[in-house]
């Protein structure tokens, strides 16, 4: 079978680019605009990025379909397109509510549903197309490549439209959102023009399953559900921060919002950095697996977390920036790593399932990560009028989260293989042409 070349990757990674700048104008600057603009209680576009994330968990039926459909180009173009329309449809809504607040509300409950539905398909079709045509070598640099240009598009979504969008007028968002949804969308289409072409992969899996019994399937695998579960735990870990570390700098530390917004920046930016340094060492270099460096980035998440809770009971003088540039590049190495064993894993178990997969751990995350920021806020309030001090409360959850990402490091350990199916069924067929006398532990070799 053919594999993606890195030209091909690159172009996966501009479709990933326009999905994050789609979604970005949803959860970011149409949130800015009904609470600032317009007033309205931020429990509004709250509720309606709550029912985005509920959406998430269609994930599996939506790669399901695409397990089931030959292709998975046509899931991906289809879900980027439903995206776009749900995010016009939202931003309709947002000019049409000072007129009319009931049927605004209900039509960007519909363009929210939309945009639920659309990333879904999307992205999930996406990450299973570069599960089963990457080559195992090149998947921690492809998922650093497709995550690092998502991130980009963010970024340049955000700044430019911010730029352009002032001064504000609801007729004025309308046309630069507009202008944002057709070039994603035909960014998306050159994009994966022909990309499937000659892969091979996919169209003798067509099936008439259920998706019930397929996702049953799945379930019952043993490495699946323990990938679920691993999903579940350092995602929430990894989310519990969230909407809390401003706060915590601004209540402990007396940063102004100017202050923690640039910590906020700085910790980005160490994502940045563990991105790219765990694409580089696995794919380039060959140091390390993508095993060992989920529990590492695991393992310097809690830690970096404990040094933030330290840095809180210490006070002001704390090098607490340096602890939160820590903990975004310890964040940075998680995440690639755990998105290439992702990658890795897919491909494990019942041929054609990849998607289904890819969806049932997406859904985890999508449920780990609102549930991970509710529950942060929460026990940061909470603690706080039990202890009544600032720093032992934001403190407590600090090292809650550490706990869970020890826990998600062991974990990770049992699950993840040190190298990818692929390179061990390549170790056992050699054992076989050498007659059985391959490498054991008496001569040096690896163990089982």
């Amino acid at each position: 079978m053919r594999r993606l070349g890195w030209g091909q990757v690159f172009r996966l990674g501009l479709v990933q680019m326009a999905i994050g700048s789609i979604v970005v104008l949803t959860t970011s600057t149409l949130n800015r605009v009904m609470v600032v603009e317009l007033s309205l209680p931020a429990m509004l576009p709250g509720a309606l990025v709550g029912l985005y994330y509920v959406l998430q968990l269609t994930r599996p039926n939506w790669g399901f379909r695409s397990d089931a459909g030959g292709a998975r180009t046509p899931w991906i173009l289809g879900g980027v397109v439903l995206l776009a329309l749900g995010a016009m449809t939202a931003t309709l809504a947002v000019a049409l509510l000072p007129a009319r607040p009931g049927a605004g509300i209900a039509l960007a409950a519909t363009g929210f549903v939309a945009i639920g539905f659309g990333a879904g398909a999307a992205s999930t079709s996406l990450l299973a197309l570069l599960a089963v045509a990457v080559a195992p070598a090149r998947r921690a640099a492809a998922a650093t490549i497709v995550w690092l240009m998502m991130i980009l598009g963010t970024a340049l979504t955000a700044t430019g439209v911010g730029a352009t969008l002032d001064p504000y007028s609801p007729r004025r968002l309308v046309e630069v959102v507009a202008v944002v949804l057709v070039a994603a969308v035909a960014a998306a289409t050159v994009a994966l023009a022909g990309i499937e072409r000659g892969l091979g992969v996919g169209a003798a899996e067509r099936e008439r399953t259920p998706f019930r019994v397929a996702l049953a399937q799945v379930w019952a695998e043993p490495r699946a559900r323990a990938f679920t579960l691993l999903i579940a735990l350092s995602m929430t870990a990894y989310f519990m921060q969230e909407l809390i570390l401003e706060p915590f700098a601004g209540h402990v530390f007396g940063f102004t919002p100017g202050q923690s917004t640039a910590m906020a920046g700085l910790q980005n930016g160490g994502v940045f950095v563990g991105m790219l340094a765990v694409g580089a060492a696995v794919s380039g270099f060959g140091i390390g697996s993508l095993r060992a460096w989920t529990a590492a980035g695991c393992l310097g998440s809690a830690a970096a977390l404990a040094a933030i809770a330290a840095a809180g009971l210490a006070g002001p003088g704390a090098p607490l920036r340096v602890a939160v540039a820590g903990l975004g590049v310890a964040n940075g190495v998680f995440a690639v790593a755990a998105v290439g064993a992702m990658m890795q894993l897919a491909g494990e178990g019942r041929a054609g399932r990849e998607g289904t997969r890819m969806g049932l751990w997406g859904a985890a995350q999508a449920l780990a990560a609102g549930f991970g920021g509710f529950v942060g806020a929460a026990a940061a309030d909470v603690a706080r009028r039990l202890t009544g001090s600032p720093a032992e409360a934001y403190g407590a959850v600090f090292l809650a989260e550490a706990a869970l990402f020890v826990l998600a490091a062991g974990l990770a350990l049992r699950v993840i293989d040190a190298r990818p199916r692929q390179d061990r069924l390549r170790g056992a067929a050699a054992i076989v042409e050498d007659g059985g006398a391959g490498p054991s532990p008496a001569r040096g070799g690896e163990s089982p």
